[in-house]
C-alpha cells in the first residue's frame, strides 16, 4: 500500500482500528476466503476463534497487508481509518506477534547469536540483527528498554537469543512488537510450543498489557488463550465468520461443537474457560 493522506486523516483519531467489507481473498487459484465483514474498535480485545484450516491465517496476513483482497464493487479495507499505507508507517501502529518462534520477526541466521536487546531493537528495522549499516538512536535503546520492561524481560537483555526457552523468545518477540508503542497488538497463536508455565506467564502478561490500554486481537483455536479481558469472540469456519458476539452467547458447548465438528464439553475456573 502506498501512503495516500491528507492533513484532516492526518490530525483525525478514527475509533476504529479496522474495517473490511465484502472481502474475498485468493491464495493460489482458490478463495479461501469468502464474503468477509468486519470491523473492530481501537483498543479492542477480540479473540478469532476457529479450528486449523479455518481461514484464520489468511485473515492476518489481509489483515497486516501482506496479501490483498480480490478487487470487487464494495469491497473496502480500512486500518485505523485510511485505505492506502506506507507500510513502514503502518508498522508503527499495529504490532504483529507470529505464531513462529523463528518467523518473521526473528529472521535468519544471525538471530542465534543476538543478544535480547538487539534483537528487540532491530525490530525498528524489521531486522534479525542490529547490522553495521543500521543508525541506532539513544531513543531506539530506550524504547526497547522500556518494552523488554513491560515484557518482565529486562533479565534477558544480555542474554542470546539461541539460548533461551521458548517462554523466554516469545517474551522477545512480543517485545519487539511493542518498540513502537502500537495501540493494538495481533497474537497469532500465542502459546504455541510453551510448556504450563509459560503458558501462565504469558498470559498474565497479555492481561497486563490489556489493562495498560494496549488492543489485543487473539487468534487461536485454543479455548484457554482467551484472556478474562476479552469480551468478544469471533468464530470463523471454511473461510467465512460464522460467529460475532459477546463471549457469553460464542463460547458455548453447542456452538463450539459445531464449530469445531466434535463434541465439545467447557470448564470454568475462576475467571478462565477450558475445554475438552
Amino acid at each position: 500500500m502506498t501512503e495516500n493522506r491528507t492533513e484532516a486523516e492526518a490530525n483525525r483519531e478514527p475509533n476504529q482500528f479496522l474495517e473490511l467489507e465484502n472481502v474475498n481473498v485468493a491464495r493460489g487459484d482458490r478463495v479461501v476466503l469468502h464474503d468477509v465483514n468486519l470491523n473492530i474498535r481501537a483498543g479492542e480485545h477480540v479473540a478469532i476463534l476457529g479450528p486449523n484450516g479455518c481461514g484464520k491465517s489468511t485473515l492476518i496476513l489481509a489483515i497486516t497487508c501482506q496479501i490483498y483482497p480480490i478487487v470487487t464493487p464494495g469491497m473496502k479495507v480500512r486500518i485505523f481509518g485510511r485505505e492506502r499505507w506506507d507500510l513502514t508507517q503502518l508498522r508503527k501502529q499495529f504490532g504483529v506477534v507470529s505464531s513462529g518462534l523463528t518467523g518473521a520477526e526473528l529472521p535468519g541466521e544471525r538471530t542465534a547469536v543476538t543478544t535480547g536487546l538487539d534483537a528487540v531493537i532491530a525490530g525498528f528495522f524489521s531486522a534479525s540483527t542490529l547490522w553495521p549499516n543500521l543508525h541506532v538512536t539513544a531513543e531506539m535503546r530506550e524504547r526497547a528498554v522500556e518494552a523488554l520492561e513491560r515484557m518482565e524481560a529486562l533479565h534477558l537483555a544480555e542474554q542470546l537469543v539461541g539460548e533461551m526457552s521458548a517462554g523466554e523468545k516469545r517474551r522477545i518477540l512480543i517485545a519487539r512488537a511493542l518498540v513502537h508503542r502500537p495501540s493494538q497488538l495481533l497474537l497469532d497463536e500465542p502459546s504455541n510450543a510453551l510448556d504450563l508455565a509459560a503458558q501462565r506467564e504469558l498470559r498474565e502478561t497479555l492481561r497486563r498489557l490489556a489493562a495498560e490500554g494496549t488492543g489485543l486481537i487473539l487468534v487461536t483455536h485454543h479455548l484457554g488463550d482467551i484472556l478474562p479481558e476479552i469480551e468478544r469472540i469471533i468464530l470463523m469456519r471454511s473461510g467465512r465468520i460464522v460467529g460475532d458476539g459477546p463471549r457469553e452467547e460464542m463460547l458455548t458447548a453447542p456452538r463450539l461443537s459445531g464449530l469445531f465438528n466434535t463434541p465439545i464439553r467447557i470448564g470454568r475456573d475462576e475467571e478462565w474457560l477450558h475445554s475438552w
